[in-house]
């Protein structure tokens, strides 16, 4: 289970459209992000951070999206799953493979 989000998604949504516009303009471009975290109380790192993602998938900065790293955790997960169930079959044919090669009484 996530940790529960310390920020609500509107404030989040807000703040990284306030940053984004904020550094279009060349003038305001130095220390945006610290002058938008501090007048809306978050932490600077983390609308850095939030900032950062959503470049990322808007495919202004170099990255793998959010859509695209679920989808590869995902498929790893299921990777996982499936190299599980092949070792425990590959364990039970060895099993019933031995019982098959025993002698009768």
């Amino acid at each position: 289970m996530a940790a529960p989000r310390k920020y609500p998604d509107e404030l989040r949504e807000r703040a990284i459209r306030l940053a984004v516009e904020a550094r279009k303009d060349p003038a305001g471009r130095a220390g945006a992000i610290r002058r938008i975290a501090d007048q809306l109380d978050i932490h600077p790192e983390a609308l850095r951070t939030w900032v950062k993602r959503a470049e990322t998938d808007e495919g202004l900065r170099p990255g793998t999206a959010s859509s695209e790293a679920a989808r590869i955790a995902e498929l790893e997960r299921e990777v996982k799953e499936l190299r599980r169930a092949n070792s425990i079959l590959k364990s039970a044919s060895a099993f019933f493979a031995a019982e098959l090669d025993r002698p009768l009484r």
